[in-house]
């Protein structure tokens, strides 16, 4: 699903890099948890692998797939959900599906089909006309997603997709993931919201200062350092110390 070797990035003007030689690799379909706290480098690695960012060195491996030769191919298999909204928003949802879906060339009735049923997946039926102004933080997030499934990517990114949403709104976007995984697709995933991770991811990578801190399997790396939550375990390997 996803291999990356010794990836390394430092911005323009940085004092620090933000990814450090990261390695890390999800072999197979899973929802796989991308964790660390603010700065830890999960945005720039997200960006990267979707060809958003170049990295400075290193190799990312998407879907069997190299970022380097074949990332026109990889983006067509891929779906993203930024953290901030990237919807027009004078324009109602359905423009801004419509118009996203016509980026994708998919056909027209295909389309149409598609975006109903997103749209009553996610209980915006009701709101179709709807300028995206007007909506809800939840109803932006919610739509935000729509957006990335369109063209029914075989592997979905999203980060924070659930960052200030209500708890009807969490839970149905939580829902839907399960259900897409089940489907037989594969998932990325960032939070903060350890719980969320804990409940949701099969495997999950926590990184810090750019580099990997540890993976596997949230339960077993409970068990493995002797607390009873993911939480307990992510701060006890990035510190307590507040983060900018």
């Amino acid at each position: 699903m996803l291999r990356i070797s010794n990836l390394h990035k430092t911005y323009l003007k940085a004092v620090e890099p933000t990814l450090r030689g990261l390695s890390l690799e999800f072999p197979r379909p899973t929802i796989a948890g991308l964790l660390g706290p603010n700065g830890a480098g999960k945005t720039t690695t997200i960006s990267i692998l979707c060809g958003l960012v170049r990295p400075d060195s290193g190799t990312v491996e998407v879907l069997g797939a190299d970022i380097r030769t074949d990332l026109e191919r990889i983006k067509k298999r891929i779906g993203v959900v930024p953290q901030s909204i990237a919807l027009y928003p004078p324009l109602s949802v359905r423009e801004n599906l419509e118009y996203i879906g016509a980026l994708y060339k998919i056909p027209g009735t295909i389309l149409q089909q598609r975006i109903r049923h997103f749209l009553q997946l996610f209980g915006l039926d009701h709101t179709g006309s709807k300028a995206i102004r007007y909506f809800s933080g939840g109803m932006k997030r919610r739509a935000n997603i729509i957006a990335s499934l369109l063209h029914e990517p075989e592997l979905l990114v999203l980060d924070e997709p659930t960052a200030g949403v209500d708890v009807q709104s969490r839970n149905l976007i939580l829902q839907f993931l399960e259900d897409y995984h089940g489907q037989g697709h594969s998932i990325i995933y960032t939070s903060h919201l350890l719980e969320e991770a804990q409940q949701l991811c099969r495997e999950v990578a926590i990184m810090d200062h750019g580099q990997l801190v540890v993976q596997g399997d949230p339960r077993l790396l409970m068990k493995d350092h002797g607390f009873s939550s993911l939480e307990q375990v992510f701060l006890h390997l990035t510190g307590i110390s507040l983060r900018d």
